[in-house]
């Protein structure tokens, strides 16, 4: 009865610390809720406005006094000189512009540049909106970290988020994402559905965005 004891209780707390181990494993791989994302133009709009400077008045120009009758004004006819090239001068400006062609034709074209590659961020800035009850809700999603979920419905990962090059001609920001949806107020919940994955562009959300009858979603940006 004695060494029972002890062994009894190593192997009773041997199961509990795997059990707590198990447990915090499922919970960090659970979707948290979605949070509002700050706005990076609240703060502007609330600072208030530099108070107006008073504009000095402009001196007045200083000019002679107009005169009493009006002065008129006679153009002078317009000289038209007509210039004779020689016939040799022509052949030879002819000349050195085919020979200016031809030397620029066989120098040698310098390569193109490379283009600048994209930046790669940490966090994705989502907003999404139930077309329902018009909820909306812009949110932050870390790339490659733990799901958010949307209205207790939407279930939002981000595996990566860019944005655009210096050499590019439009700013954009670009994220790939994947959407699932798993339907609430269930006794036994079922798995995830994914109804989304690819990328999305924060310039045209339209281009490749949510197709959902009651759920909208788009990104708006990358943060680091």
């Amino acid at each position: 009865m004695t060494r029972k004891g002890p062994i009894f209780a190593s192997v009773t707390a041997l199961a509990l610390l795997a059990s707590g181990v198990v447990a915090a494993s499922a919970l960090g791989d659970r979707p948290q809720d979605a949070q509002p994302a700050p706005s990076p133009t609240a703060d502007l709009n609330r600072q208030p406005a530099p108070p107006a400077q008073p504009v000095p008045p402009e001196p007045e120009p200083e000019a002679e006094p107009a005169p009493a009758q009006p002065v008129p004004i006679t153009p002078p006819a317009p000289v038209i000189v007509i210039a004779e090239t020689p016939a040799d001068e022509d052949e030879a400006a002819g000349e050195e512009a085919g020979e200016e062609v031809r030397k620029r034709a066989a120098a040698p074209t310098e390569p193109p540049p490379p283009p600048g590659r994209r930046q790669r961020r940490r966090v994705a800035v989502v907003e999404a909106v139930d077309k329902i009850t018009a909820e909306r809700m812009r949110f932050e999603v870390e790339v490659g970290g733990r799901p958010v979920r949307f209205h207790k419905t939407l279930i939002f990962t981000a595996r990566a988020c860019e944005v655009s090059a210096p050499d590019e001609l439009i700013g954009d920001s670009i994220a790939y994402l994947e959407v699932s949806i798993q339907p609430r107020g269930v006794l036994q919940p079922s798995d995830p559905r994914q109804i989304f994955r690819g990328w999305m562009f924060a310039s045209a959300p339209a281009v490749n965005g949510l197709q959902h009858p009651i759920y909208d979603a788009w990104v708006v940006g990358c943060k680091a």
